[in-house]
């Protein structure tokens, strides 16, 4: 199900309840702006979720109003993740959905990071 990737925060989403532990997962990596996971129906021999802790629905909503602090965090953790998993040396693609019309499922921003091989064209007419 998609989500409109604006609006109200909510808090019940599952991210929020992994966030909050109530939920287990496959971590990759923790600190205190972001968490990294790998997603339960990988795309890619490497797919890893990287969510901030901070209750923000999209994009948009974390590039509006989150802290530089937790912006800056949070994009260095991506980084860090992706160094962690190797995937420098080959490459890796980093995704964010916004909203229904991209795909959008979690209404809790997240970049899907993937790697592990070569991922083809992003798009597929």
């Amino acid at each position: 199900m998609a989500v409109s990737g604006l609006g109200p925060y909510d808090p019940q989403n599952i991210f929020a309840k992994i966030l909050r532990g109530e939920i287990p997962c496959n971590k990759v990596f923790e600190d205190s702006f972001a968490l990294a996971f790998h997603d339960i129906a990988p795309k890619a021999p490497v797919h890893v979720l990287v969510i901030p802790k901070g209750p923000y629905v999209s994009y948009a909503d974390f590039s509006a109003t989150a802290s530089d602090a937790e912006i800056a965090g949070f994009t260095r953790a991506v980084g860090h993740v992706a160094t962690l998993l190797g995937l420098d040396g080959a490459g890796y693609r980093l995704l964010s959905n916004m909203g229904a019309a991209a795909g959008q499922e979690v209404p809790h921003f997240h970049v899907h990071l993937f790697g592990g091989a070569a991922l083809g064209p992003m798009l597929h007419r």
